[in-house]
């Protein structure tokens, strides 16, 4: 049976992810353990926001397949764009006991059937796990492109810190910036990957909800935030975009998310240095990254930085395309009746032309009989017969 999980499935859903992330080939450092017990301390709260529309409406999108009253699989999927056009599985994992039976494949369609707004799915597979790999290529998942996560140590940040970076217009974003960075982000991308994601303007833009949500969930973890671009006025438009995810309590490495215009690469080092020294007011700690196989730039400057390569992942997707449910009034069968009723003839057609019937001609036009009168003449008398004499006074 699949169904969405509940409060008693949190334990089991632990296990089984804590399993699969641990036999997992060059996972990256993410702490499933902590998350799941994090989902059940504030199971209720998520479950309040998940009954009205919000940012973090889908935070707790998980569903199980269950056998006998024990959980076999699990799979945790979220919305990517604002739109909900498409969506992503953020991680699916079946019990060792479970495996191939088909769990996986079952999960995966349960989920697009069940989530019909979801025109695409994509997902994230490391290059090294080919079971993994293999199940996705099997449910109609195709690559879309490479991605590399990079992390900065401490130390290199704070060299790069000595550096002042040459950013005359960088400004804080505001919701008035949404356009900017919406026009920034499609641009830096190629069509096939813009195309999938889907973003709108409204991607970018904060409401007063989500922005209190958002507050109060970087209170209880500790964290800042700083987004900033390169704003460029002749142009008006951004050129470079980062949003920094500061860790206050120096056990969790920072992360960043970096935008930058293909033809504005000079931007890297520049970007990178000021955010090394956001980096400088808090403990020590590496910075997180992620480039894509479009970005030969961004992963040459990492290169040469000394970045270290900690992951690479297959970015895969897949459209979906559901069939409309016809809706049949009640009279239609009737009503279809009664016109094919009207149609029928009692004998066949016959199958070639036979020829007039004898007579024909006579029927539906009559000769004019030469000794009557014409009664299209003037005189009232036939076109044939001669003219009268003509008559003389006197």
């Amino acid at each position: 049976m699949l169904r969405p999980a509940q409060l008693g499935d949190l334990e089991a859903v632990e296990e089984i992810f804590a399993e699969a992330f641990d036999a997992e080939y060059g996972s990256r450092s993410v702490d499933i353990r902590r998350q799941v017990r994090r989902l059940r301390q504030w199971y209720g709260p998520l479950k309040t926001l998940s009954l009205f529309p919000n940012r973090f409406q889908h935070m707790f999108t998980v569903h199980v397949a269950e056998l006998e009253g024990k959980i076999l699989g699990v799979i945790q999927v979220s919305p990517f764009n604002h739109s909900r056009s498409t969506w992503r599985v953020d991680h699916i994992a079946v019990a060792r006991s479970a495996q191939r039976q088909g769990v996986g494949s079952r999960l995966l369609k349960h989920c697009m059937e069940h989530f019909r707004e979801a025109h695409t799915w994509i997902l994230e597979v490391n290059i090294h796990n080919k079971g993994a790999m293999a199940l996705y290529r099997r449910n109609g998942f195709q690559p879309l492109a490479q991605i590399t996560y990079w992390s900065i140590p401490p130390e290199i940040l704070a060299a790069l810190s000595q550096h002042e970076p040459k950013l005359p217009n960088l400004v804080p974003v505001t919701n008035r910036d949404a356009y900017a960075i919406y026009q920034l982000d499609t641009g830096s991308m190629p069509a096939n990957v813009r195309q999938v994601y889907d973003r709108e303007v409204s991607d970018f833009r904060t409401n007063p909800l989500d922005w209190a949500l958002e507050r109060a969930k970087r209170s209880i973890s500790h964290t800042e935030r700083v987004e900033v671009c390169v704003y460029e006025p002749e142009r008006k438009t951004a050129i470079g975009y980062f949003n920094l995810k500061l860790d206050r309590t120096g056990q969790q490495p920072h992360v960043a998310k970096l935008t930058v215009h293909p033809a504005y690469t000079w931007l890297y080092p520049e970007l990178m240095a000021k955010m090394a020294q956001l980096t400088q007011a808090y403990p020590p700690q590496s910075l997180a990254l992620a480039s894509t196989d479009y970005q030969p730039e961004r992963e040459e400057f990492l290169l040469k930085l000394g970045a270290q390569d900690l992951e690479r992942t297959l970015l895969m997707s897949r459209s979906v395309w559901h069939k409309i449910r016809e809706s049949r009034f009640s009279w239609d069968n009737a009503y279809i009746n009664a016109m094919l009723h009207g149609l029928q003839v009692k004998q066949p057609v016959p199958e070639r032309f036979e020829g007039p019937p004898e007579g024909w001609l006579e029927h539906y036009f009559h000769p004019i009989n030469p000794t009557e009168p014409d009664p299209n003449s003037e005189s009232g008398c036939s076109s044939d017969a001669p003219p009268p004499p003509n008559q003389t006074s006197g």
